[in-house]
């Protein structure tokens, strides 16, 4: 029933009347959430709602194979279902993230705008729960409890291999390629903050490059995990009320949808009651995100000054840093990418957490845990992305400066410990900082070693 207004319908469910939206999608239930729920003002990730809609179009696939779906209406909610895969109904799932632990309230968001989506191509009305039904047909041999663990792994595992390792790979080719064009390129290292022996700038751009490497092999090391779906399990892991070889034919159908190797999980009891497989890939990207900030942060100091600082490299030019004083430019991407990286670290100890929270037979921090899985990810994909493109390439290189300052370094003086010895060595060192001259010059006055054997043994490319 619609007002007079039209703005709003009126609908029923186990709890009695509520006022729906006129034009939504959703139903009442959906509507109690939004109600209920006014914490955050934040949805869901659309990549969580995306795998709700691939769970649905698969599971009713399934249940007209196996003869408990007839086969008009698994058409309809395959075609509807499959319309909250391709994201064409984003705008109909309102409900906080803050809202049931479980998830249900989701879940039963994606049942009611694929059953009214089904019931308008089957020629019926908004609301009418018929012939489609939310619970009865949408949601057929699920169960919240094995629906949101299992839609939180497809999300998660669709968005690592279509955005954050592309992204993560694309950071590390460029910090290679760039680094490559520096082989020859020799500058002081530093220990402690303090001057060390001399490396390549090859050579620093190969490590930050080999961390990323890493990161990248540490995010696919949890798929084997992400790949097991709950689905089967329906409200505690025992399976009641569906058939025993749904779960099985539904993860099926999701790798063949997704291309991805998803499963039935060993166990349906750990599947629900726990997190882990989430929490172990959370644990992975606060080891990418720790990355990106040590990059970040190597970046801003080599770039420091320019006249008071380091200076040895020049970040790209983006945009004006100060109000007040003119000229000033700021580091600003690996700024940003220092925030992406505390945020995920952060974002971090938030999902381990909850998935601590698996009491009995269920996680009941399900969607705070996709909520900052997924955000992470996304945040994590972007900053890589920055960080490769709008910092690594386009920088400069303070040539000059930096063989200025391996001229000067007194620590060459390590190079000449095999031949006069650790304590000899010491004694050059302080008295070429003392009175601000070179190795070389010292080492001419206080050792036998020649203008050649110096020359030889203190070539800065030799020494790396």
């Amino acid at each position: 029933m619609t007002n007079e207004n039209g703005d709003f319908r009126m609908e029923r469910d186990s709890m009695g009347e509520i006022a729906v939206p006129a034009g939504a999608l959703y139903g009442a239930q959906t509507q109690r959430a939004v109600e209920n729920f006014p914490i955050s003002g934040w949805r869901l990730p659309p990549q969580l709602i995306h795998a709700l809609g691939l769970i649905k179009l698969a599971a009713a696939q399934v249940n007209r194979d196996l003869g408990r779906l007839e086969a008009p209406l698994a058409e309809a909610i395959i075609a509807a279902a499959r319309g909250v895969a391709t994201g064409q109904y984003d705008e109909h799932f309102p409900i906080d993230v803050f809202q049931t632990g479980s998830g249900t309230s989701t879940n039963m968001n994606a049942n009611e705008v694929i059953a009214n989506v089904a019931n308008l191509q089957l020629g019926s009305t908004l609301g009418s729960q018929a012939p489609v039904h939310p619970n009865d047909h949408v949601n057929l041999g699920q169960s919240s409890n094995d629906v949101m663990p299992s839609a939180i792994h497809i999300a998660a595992y669709r968005m690592a291999t279509e955005d954050l390792l592309p992204a993560l790979r694309h950071l590390q080719q460029t910090i290679s390629e760039q680094g490559a064009t520096y082989d020859q390129v020799v500058m002081t290292g530093r220990t402690h903050l303090m001057d060390a022996m001399p490396v390549r700038l090859s050579q620093i751009f190969s490590g930050w490059a080999s961390q990323i490497d890493h990161g990248v092999r540490a995010v696919e090391s949890v798929f084997p995990a992400l790949a097991e779906l709950a689905l089967g399990g329906t409200a505690v892991g025992t399976g009641m009320n569906t058939h025993p070889e749904f779960g099985r034919r539904v993860a099926t159908r999701l790798a063949e949808e997704t291309g991805l190797p998803f499963r039935e999980a060993e166990n349906h009891f750990e599947a629900q009651s726990a997190q882990d497989g989430a929490v172990e890939l959370s644990g992975q990207l606060k080891r990418v995100a720790a990355s990106l900030l040590k990059i970040a942060q190597d970046l801003r100091w080599m770039n420091s000054g320019p006249v008071s600082g380091l200076a040895e490299i020049q970040l790209p030019a983006l945009q004006p840093g100060s109000s007040i004083m003119p000229g000033k430019i700021n580091p600003v991407i690996p700024e940003a990418v220092i925030q992406v990286a505390t945020q995920v670290i952060g974002q971090d100890l938030i999902v381990t957490m909850s998935g601590a929270s698996g009491n009995f037979q269920l996680n009941v921090m399900l969607p705070v845990i996709a909520h900052n899985l997924l955000s992470a990810m996304m945040l994590v994909c972007r900053a890589a992305r920055l960080l490769a493109d709008k910092a690594i390439v386009g920088l400069q290189v303070n040539e000059k400066k930096l063989a200025a300052m391996v001229e000067r370094n007194a620590i060459l003086a390590t190079a000449l410990t095999p031949y006069i010895g650790y304590d000899a060595a010491s004694r050059i060192v302080k008295q070429a900082m003392k009175e601000g001259r070179s190795i070389k010059a010292i080492a001419l006055e206080r050792t036998k070693l020649s203008t050649a054997e110096l020359d030889d043994l203190l070539d800065p490319h030799h020494l790396t």
